[in-house]
């Protein structure tokens, strides 16, 4: 998932908005979403290995 896609500024304005908010809410913590398989070789990469990982690509 981006990471922008979690900062996001929410305007509430009135009851109904604050319930369908509140609903969202409570459904998204009862869906857990499907299991991810992955199909190829996966390796994180963080700090300085990740200059080093993008050098021959600048």
């Amino acid at each position: 998932m981006a990471t922008k896609s979690i900062i996001k500024n929410v305007n509430i304005k009135g009851r109904k908005q604050i319930s369908q908010l509140v609903s969202a809410l409570e459904h998204a913590h009862e869906y857990r979403g499907e299991e991810v398989i992955m199909t190829r070789a996966v390796s994180e990469v963080k700090g300085e290995k990740i200059n080093k990982f993008f050098e021959n690509y600048i």
